[in-house]
């Protein structure tokens, strides 16, 4: 597996950008440049990471996809031309929050036009060097694999795959204190088709009703190291992205605490 960070890090040019994360011993990255920005910028951006031996783990879209699925279409294009190993978004809310989570999302009428959705994307875009993938979300289509697996076959696209963030799945009392029985199922049914991964933690709360909170790695109880060993498995060049901490500062500190949990579990620089 190759470590990375969702942040960009503090930099002054792409060139400072792919060394620092090297010198943090990360070899994969989200690609930090949008799709409506210069050629220059993205060739410049592109070009570090290639000449550092960064593997571009993902392109975010973070759009809801039934409101902004011109942007959806362009941020995949643009992973398509960056090689990078998939795109990623959310399936889409039927809310006005784009990530939200509505009654709504789980209706016969929500899961029609989330396939529609993503067959028109992938369609549109044309992609051949990399794969649309969708994270899996606690209060949207898909929540489990079995789901997620429903969905593939429904979508029928061979550039359709699947982006693994298995805490957002972990919202049930069951996953939660089951969880290596959960990770093996995960990989079980979706394993060949992942591209890429998140690491974070989850802690249940003790005060009432059922509170998953989710929290920085080694903040929790999910079983990250064997999580990990699930993911070389199937990929020993499995990005694995550290996301959703608050700075930098954070960033430094967690990606640290990773290196010595999964210790030589990862590829180093």
């Amino acid at each position: 597996m190759r470590l990375g960070t969702s942040s960009p890090l503090k930099h002054g040019d792409p060139k400072e950008w792919a060394e620092n994360q090297r010198k943090l011993g990360c070899l994969a990255v989200v690609f930090p440049v949008q799709s409506n920005e210069s050629k220059n910028k993205i060739d410049a951006y592109k070009e570090a990471a290639e000449n550092a031996g960064l593997t571009i783990a993902e392109v975010g879209i973070w759009r809801n996809p039934f409101t902004d699925t011109d942007y959806c279409i362009d941020q995949l294009r643009l992973a398509d031309y960056l090689h990078a190993r998939c795109a990623v978004n959310v399936a889409g809310s039927f809310g006005p929050v784009w990530d939200g989570a509505y009654r709504e999302n789980f209706t016969p009428e929500a899961w029609d036009k989330t396939v529609k959705t993503i067959q028109t994307i992938i369609d549109s875009a044309d992609v051949k060097n990399t794969y649309f993938t969708i994270e899996p979300m606690p209060w949207m289509i898909p929540t489990g694999p079995e789901e997620y697996l429903k969905l593939l076959e429904a979508v029928n696209r061979d550039r359709f795959a699947i982006h693994m963030d298995i805490i957002n799945m972990i919202n049930s009392a069951d996953r939660y204190f089951n969880a290596e029985e959960f990770v093996d199922k995960c990989f079980e049914l979706l394993g060949e088709k992942i591209r890429s991964c998140h690491i974070k933690d989850v802690h249940l709360s003790e005060k009432y009703t059922l509170r998953l909170e989710e929290c920085a790695p080694g903040k929790g109880e999910f079983p990250l190291r064997y999580y990990a060993e699930k993911i070389n498995g199937i990929d020993p060049d499995m990005p694995v992205i550290l996301e959703h901490l608050s700075s930098d500062e954070d960033y430094l500190k967690y990606l640290g605490y990773l290196k010595e949990a999964l210790n030589g579990l990862y590829k180093t620089v």
